[in-house]
């Protein structure tokens, strides 16, 4: 028994699959920046590079 699949049904699978998968994977990205308890370490994160680095290198 063979399954028979054309490369059309593949390719819409395949587009489907990543599109999916692109979407759900971004959501979790935004969710992940923009929750409230994150936002001191993105906010000390952001601030962190200038207080040490903010002079001529030697």
């Amino acid at each position: 028994m063979t399954l028979d699949v054309s490369h059309d049904t593949v390719v819409w699978a395949a587009k489907t699959v990543g599109l999916l998968y692109l979407l759900v994977l971004s959501a979790i990205i935004v969710c992940y920046a923009f929750w409230p308890s994150r936002q001191k370490e993105f906010r000390d994160a952001s601030a962190a590079i200038l207080d040490q680095e903010d002079r001529p290198w030697r």
